[in-house]
């Protein structure tokens, strides 16, 4: 009883064994053909990494022309470019499937199930595909573009760089990115500085003490300003006919600390008012000491709005 599973065993191994060797011999014998094949493979892989390399440089060149020559805005073309270097990839990593026998059949059997696949997909990646979503909507709404100055969660601030089918890049003023994801940052309340009208008021704040003399004060702090050759001067033909001052200071607060005076200056874009505001602080200190006005503590001096 014992010898007759031994017996069969044995009579199945030449079996086995020439079956083996006809896929050994099988495989030697189309090694030619294996070789084409994955050299198609390779080729395509190549020529999909050429053809995204190339239009890819072909959009940066178009984005920085039409950027500082035609001075277009380069948010949409910049998510484009994204776009169609991923659609690119995609093309090229099905074509090497499909070129391939062994996994022709299952690229078949992916594309006859396309609507399970996706449904499947789409609930596997549903936060990924809210991101590109949400990064489409801003393209087309324009919340905030490429070069604005953001203000987000109000304490991340920075200027956009790139819109990306999953994220949002900021460049802080360290030179440090900010990745925000698509998805987030739309349900986010931010502060654009730069849409609609680029012109930012800077609220200069000085407090002085009820001893200075108001009336020097008020002089030093529009004399400054309007000398300053980043402010700008959006008074109207009506308005300088009545009088009106290039740059207004009033009186805003009396406390126990001072006297505190808040100048209206414009400047052409965040950028230029920050710049104003530190060049206006040394020089106006410098005349507060030159006059025996005397400047008292108080946070948050500086303060911009919008209009």
């Amino acid at each position: 009883m014992a010898s007759r599973p031994r017996t069969k065993w044995l009579g199945l191994c030449p079996i086995a064994g020439s079956g083996y060797n006809y896929v050994v011999l099988r495989t030697i014998m189309n090694w030619p053909e294996n070789i084409e094949r994955g050299g198609v493979v390779i080729a395509i892989i190549v020529v999909t990494i050429l053809i995204a390399w190339i239009v890819d440089a072909l959009f940066r060149r178009f984005i920085m022309r039409s950027t500082r020559v035609m001075n277009n805005d380069p948010t949409s073309y910049l998510f484009l470019r994204h776009a169609i270097r991923a659609l690119i990839y995609i093309l090229g990593l099905s074509l090497a499937i499909y070129s391939l026998p062994s996994l022709r059949g299952i690229a078949n059997s992916l594309v006859a199930g396309a609507g399970i696949l996706a449904v499947a997909v789409g609930f596997a990646s549903q936060h990924a595909l809210s991101n590109v979503i949400s990064g489409l909507f801003i393209v087309i709404f324009k919340p905030y573009r490429v070069n604005d100055r953001l203000r987000v969660r109000d304490t991340l601030h920075g200027i956009v760089e790139d819109i990306t089918l999953r994220h949002t890049v900021i460049r802080d003023f360290e030179n440090r990115r900010i990745i925000i994801p698509n998805a987030v940052i739309s349900d986010e309340v931010i502060i654009n500085s730069d849409f609609g009208n680029d012109n930012i008021c800077k609220w200069l704040e000085l407090t002085i003490t009820h001893q200075s003399d108001l009336s020097v004060a008020k002089t030093i702090l529009a004399e400054e300003a309007v000398k300053h050759p980043l402010q700008i001067d959006t008074r109207k033909p009506e308005d300088i006919a009545a009088g009106k001052p290039e740059v207004l200071v009033r009186v805003v607060a009396l406390d126990e600390r001072g006297t505190r005076l808040r100048a209206y200056i414009w400047a052409k874009d965040a950028a230029d008012a920050f710049a104003m505001s530190c060049d206006l602080l040394e020089a106006i200190k410098k005349r507060f000491d030159e006059a025996g006005i005397t400047l008292t503590y108080l946070p948050d001096i500086f303060k911009q709005v919008n209009l």
